[in-house]
């Protein structure tokens, strides 16, 4: 059974991989004008898959800040994984052990988040090691041929990578969306809510980060107090 689902992983983590892939591209390229060499890059996309956390690692070294300048950077650009893991422990059995949970915490992304928590029923830990197995080392080595021809390719095609996760987001949300008429109100009340962020003269000031984790906790809690969803009972009426 775990191979079967763990096959699934893999093959929902196809156009994650493809998208990391490209995108990473981008990050090379950028880690190259800082000075890193493509081990370093490559070992720093393997340990922290997060192209806001990593942009933000390569403006900071770049910048001569400190070891403890950068770590609480991190924190604050990466706290949303926090309030995904705290949503996919709700989707994992209880029988599920703690090592299981510790290597899942560690491949959440924005994507693998994305595909897990729209599975049905119980998620099974083999599922996310599937799309992990895939989508992070394309996404290092992604990073690593950006490193070593990023200086090669023309502008408009390193232009045309940048844009590839936007167009892998649309692929996680639209089939939930198309299917479910609340989650679409909610999708599009989050762009809303996230374009006047970017836009009002105070709330723009926030980081991305920040913007982030604000916009999850409170459209979340409307969503479940306006929406919802009624649980069964344990014996099934």
């Amino acid at each position: 059974m775990n191979r079967n689902i763990y096959k699934k992983g893999l093959r929902d983590g196809i156009p994650i991989a493809l998208g990391y892939f490209a995108v990473s591209f981008t990050l090379g390229i950028a880690a190259k004008k800082a000075g890193l060499t493509a081990f370093q890059a490559t070992l720093m996309s393997l340990t922290n898959s997060t192209s806001a956390g990593e942009f933000a690692a390569i403006s900071a070294i770049c910048a001569g800040s400190t070891y403890l300048e950068m770590a609480v950077m991190q924190a604050v650009i990466n706290l949303r994984y926090l309030l995904m893991s705290c949503a996919l422990s709700q989707k994992i059995d209880t029988k599920v052990g703690m090592h299981h949970r510790l290597i899942m915490g560690g491949g959440v992304t924005d994507e693998i988040f994305g595909i897990s928590v729209s599975v049905s029923d119980k998620l099974n830990p083999f599922y996310m090691y599937g799309a992990m197995s895939l989508a992070i080392p394309a996404w290092a080595a992604g990073t690593c041929l950006g490193v070593v021809l990023g200086s090669v390719l023309p502008a408009n095609i390193i232009s045309a990578l940048s844009i590839a996760l936007y167009g892998m987001f649309l692929a996680v949300i639209i089939p939930p969306a198309r299917d479910n008429k609340i989650i679409a109100l909610l999708v599009v009340v989050s762009m809303a809510a996230s374009y006047v962020f970017s836009i009002a003269p105070v709330l723009k000031g926030i980081s991305s980060g920040m913007r982030v984790i604000i916009l999850t906790v409170v459209i979340s809690m409307a969503a479940a107090f306006l929406f919802p969803i009624e649980e069964d009972n344990a014996d099934g009426e």
